[in-house]
């Protein structure tokens, strides 16, 4: 096993065998000493959140099929609260929970692609026990519109990547016994990787959709099971660790400083780099 280092100062990470736990190292770049987090301890970053990396999956492939009725209650939620399904994208074969992807066409009012799952819900979340109401939830991503959206445009990454990105995530809490709710951001792998090569994009952070209005935040189907919706936005790594050190209240401030939304803009502003100075002093 090994843990997971990064310095805050230059934002070097580093792979460290467990039996340094607790103890501490040098940073080679920048020569910060780094403390090492204890192994009885979940990791935490600089603003006190707990960092929590899962073990590789134990359990073993579980075909799924979808449920017809959540399915057509959560289109008929899209269709009422952001447009038309021009057409859902569905699983041939499911793990877990089947996910499919309702595709809503730019349209007047909301000129841009929104891809939104179904399926994640068909089985509740682990979460804490005073979260209890957020144990079901589907998520969505929004892409403006000169992406390609096509089952041919989608045998490219570049084009691919967000509905990868839709479905790991919707599959992940019940993967390892999670759960997913405002505010957590999840990277790509560990260490964080660029999901293509067209983004150096490589954190998603969960939010409540904020181009929706609050009828759509939460579909109740019955009185046992009322269904959250949340926005993904993808991440830099530096606004992934700035997050990480100074909280989610900051990071949003980045954005609304910047003009950031929720639509995914692949040449947007990235909010938390540090600028670089050149010259003699």
């Amino acid at each position: 096993m090994t843990i997971i280092v990064r310095c805050e100062e230059c934002e070097k990470r580093y792979r460290v065998p467990d039996n340094r736990a607790g103890k501490s190292v040098k940073c080679k770049e920048c020569g910060t000493i780094l403390l090492i987090p204890p192994l009885d301890e979940p990791p935490k970053s600089r603003d006190g959140t707990d960092l929590l990396r899962h073990e590789p999956r134990i359990r073993e492939f579980e075909l799924a099929a979808g449920n017809e009725v959540h399915i057509e209650a959560i289109s008929a939620h899209i269709e009422q609260h952001i447009g038309p399904v021009s057409m859902v994208f569905h699983e041939i074969i499911s793990d877990l929970v089947h996910i499919d992807i309702h595709w809503v066409k730019p349209f007047g009012e909301r000129p841009w692609h929104t891809l939104v799952t179904s399926g994640m819900s068909d089985r509740p979340m682990t979460v804490p026990d005073v979260c209890q109401d957020l144990r079901f939830a589907e998520l969505l991503i929004q892409l403006p519109k000169t992406w390609k959206i096509s089952q041919e445009a989608f045998s490219d990454e570049e084009n691919y990547w967000p509905v990868r990105l839709l479905k790991v995530l919707a599959r992940l809490p019940h993967e390892y016994d999670t759960w997913l709710g405002s505010g957590h951001t999840v990277p790509n792998g560990d260490p964080a990787e660029p999901y293509a090569d067209n983004t150096a994009f490589s954190c998603a952070l969960i939010l409540p959709p904020l181009n929706f209005g609050d009828d759509f935040h939460k579909l109740i189907i019955d009185d046992k099971l009322s269904i959250h919706f949340y926005s993904v936005v993808p991440l830099y790594p530096e606004e992934t660790n700035y997050k990480l050190d100074f909280g989610l209240d900051k990071l949003l401030a980045q954005f609304s400083r910047h003009g950031i939304e929720d639509v995914t803009d692949l040449k947007r502003v990235n909010t938390c780099r540090r600028k670089k100075w050149f010259g003699l002093f």
